[in-house]
């Protein structure tokens, strides 16, 4: 029996890894833009210690690998007395770390985009959340549109290695069918098409929905 018959022999494994990836990159996703929005909009605030204190958690989660982060989760919050199973374990990884990429992003297009919107949004009486919910969220956001996609796409790719906590997604898959039948480019070309298909879609979401906002301005 060739690898790739042996894959499709095997295809309800692939599938569900498959949807396991699926709804653990698109919570992750959903979770990680809520709080990197939540973290953006708490950089904005006038406080500096507040301000300050972010930009440095920021800062050390984008420079801790990710694998290493999904082990300090799963393994070492078990220490502090907090035991969670390995897909949430998974899922939270997934967003806070993301999260701090995307509080990143958004700081930085929201110091290259011009001020003239925020001055006459403070001329007209916004202040404080309502300036940054009506006036400064939606170009940001809107500008942000193309780099989500790509950080949707990241996350998803970094989904793989939750693996390592034994979470049964694609990659835990493909290496169970190779493990048991032997077949290690058949099960791992099965999965890196799966992503490909996955990141596909992605781009296809992005560009409809900058279709949709050229159509509207």
């Amino acid at each position: 029996m060739t690898g790739l018959a042996v894959v499709w022999e095997q295809r309800d494994l692939m599938l569900h890894g498959l949807l396991t990836t699926i709804g653990v990159a698109a919570l992750g996703m959903l979770l990680a833009s809520l709080l990197g929005v939540l973290m953006f909009m708490l950089m904005l605030s006038r406080l500096a210690p507040l301000r300050a204190g972010l930009r440095i958690a920021v800062d050390v989660l984008r420079c801790v690998p990710f694998m290493l982060f999904c082990y300090l989760i799963y393994y070492g919050l078990p220490s502090f007395g907090i035991v969670i199973g390995n897909l949430v374990a998974g899922v939270a990884a997934l967003s806070v770390y993301h999260a701090a990429y995307l509080a990143e992003l958004l700081r930085g297009i929201h110091r290259a985009l011009p001020p003239e919107a925020e001055e006459a949004g403070r001329a007209f009486g916004f202040r404080g959340v309502r300036l940054v919910v009506h006036i400064v969220l939606p170009p940001v956001l809107l500008a942000a549109v193309p780099m989500l996609g790509n950080q949707a796409i990241q996350l998803i790719k970094d989904s793989a290695f939750l693996v390592i906590i034994a979470v049964e997604e694609l990659t835990y898959a493909a290496n169970e069918i190779q493990a048991t039948y032997y077949v290690p480019f058949a099960s791992f070309l099965a999965a890196v098409l799966c992503y490909w298909a996955l990141c596909l879609t992605v781009e296809g979401g992005v560009r409809v929905v900058l279709r949709v906002a050229e159509q509207r301005r």
